[in-house]
């Protein structure tokens, strides 16, 4: 059992250090931020910063046109725990090789990197922590 356990833990390197990755999650906020749900919504709504509607639907009601590619983030919080959410937004390919979903918190070990976002993160640490507060308050 030890053993198994062990195999569970893994460092994940970030842009900021590496985080440690035990099972399908991240448990621990990334650089301590601590989230807010309404700045949260804001950035999964928004056609600039986060994109998340491009893919997904959400119970975002104001906003027109969104995607049916991925999941519908409608219960998301029941679905999966805070933890298992961030490891879903800091690096989806972890758990999906095939996700087209961006890894929202890597900068090392990616391809076809525009100049522009060479070295840099989609999302800021406490930007990143929004989002998942939000997400997790999603329980219908």
């Amino acid at each position: 059992m030890r053993l198994l356990f062990a195999a569970a833990l893994l460092a994940l390197p970030l842009a900021g250090g590496a985080v440690t990755v035990v099972g399908d999650g991240i448990p621990s906020a990334l650089e301590g931020a601590l989230g807010d749900a309404t700045r949260g919504r804001a950035i999964v709504a928004s056609r600039q910063t986060g994109l998340c509607l491009l893919c997904h639907g959400g119970p975002i009601p104001e906003e027109r046109f969104q995607g049916n590619l991925a999941p519908d983030l409608a219960g998301a919080g029941q679905r999966w725990t805070p933890a298992q959410l961030r490891l879903r937004l800091v690096d989806p390919r972890r758990l999906n090789p095939d996700s087209i979903m961006p890894a929202y918190y890597r900068s090392v070990g990616l391809t076809r990197v525009g100049r522009a976002w060479e070295g840099k993160t989609l999302l800021s640490a406490q930007q990143l922590e929004d989002v998942v507060a939000y997400l997790s308050t999603l329980k219908e």
